[in-house]
């Protein structure tokens, strides 16, 4: 990429979206619903600029509530989209309209697949493991005829150097990607949907546990579950071990921080006055 491309993705990426946003705890969330989402997905990507979306829910803002690397993250333009129950509840609750509803990443992540089949959009997998990344793309060009995958990748676990980035960064510039979606665990793929951004001209998606979901690796909570803001209860029963702190810890700092930068955003605002 030359210098002059660089610095004008760079500006391009400071524009600020226009669809209504809604603050919860520290971070403001994009109004929209599924098939909205999906569209808007396809209109970033198709516009070629430096742009990173990230599906939040109440891990993220209790995660971005003490970490203030992490909030500066996800402002804007940062896209957040509201992939939890607790987001829309805590939305619905504080009675401002428009409300929050839920926009769940996995299913944004295979609606995104679908609605770009038309717009030719390119998408690069980056992340997890090689054997997911097989599995996920084989399912995904089952599911999807005719969709245009033109990269997987599953770098080390490990942080890469300077010259490991740049020559990733190379990799997917040289393969014409429209979307990279990114799935390296919340927060790190926040950290590098974000960096994606500022340095290619591609819509760079936070996607979390949709990799998984979509190769079959992983069971997904029964639908009863997910409409009735359980999935987390579900995940919990398979995963123990790795998330019970996440939860415990978690929720409870998702709840305090919602009430906390809510009773800061009313002291904000004029007396009487509504956000928009």
């Amino acid at each position: 990429m030359t210098q002059n491309s660089t610095a004008e993705n760079s500006a391009s990426h400071h524009k600020v979206p226009t669809e209504a946003t809604q603050g919860v705890g520290p971070i403001e969330f994009t109004v929209s619903n599924r098939y909205d989402a999906a569209v808007m997905m396809v209109r970033l990507a198709q516009e070629r600029v430096g742009r990173h979306v990230h599906l939040a829910n109440a891990y993220t803002v209790a995660l971005a509530d003490k970490s203030a690397k992490y909030r500066e993250v996800l402002r804007a333009p940062a896209v957040n989209f509201p992939d939890g129950k607790p987001i829309a509840w805590v939305s619905a609750m504080s009675r401002q309209s428009p409300r929050l509803t839920q926009v769940r990443g996995p299913q944004l992540f295979l609606d995104t697949f679908d609605a770009g089949r038309t717009a030719g959009l390119k998408h690069f997998l980056l992340g997890s493991t090689p054997e997911v990344l097989t599995a996920l793309e084989s399912n995904l060009k089952a599911k999807f005829p005719n969709i245009l995958i033109v990269g997987t990748e599953s770098p080390p676990f490990r942080p890469l150097v300077a010259k490991e980035i740049d020559e990733q960064d190379k990799r997917i510039q040289e393969t014409g990607a429209h979307i990279v979606w990114v799935g390296l665990g919340t927060p790190k793929q926040d950290f590098e949907a974000e960096r994606l951004a500022r340095k290619l001209p591609v819509l760079a998606v936070a996607i979390g546990a949709a990799f998984d979901f979509a190769a079959g690796t992983v069971r997904e909570a029964p639908a009863w579950m997910t409409r009735c803001g359980l999935e987390w209860v579900f995940r919990l029963c398979c995963e123990p071990r790795r998330l019970w702190k996440r939860y415990l810890f978690g929720n409870a700092r998702f709840l305090a921080s919602t009430l906390r930068w809510s009773r800061a955003r009313r002291m904000r605002e004029p007396q009487g006055g509504q956000r928009q």
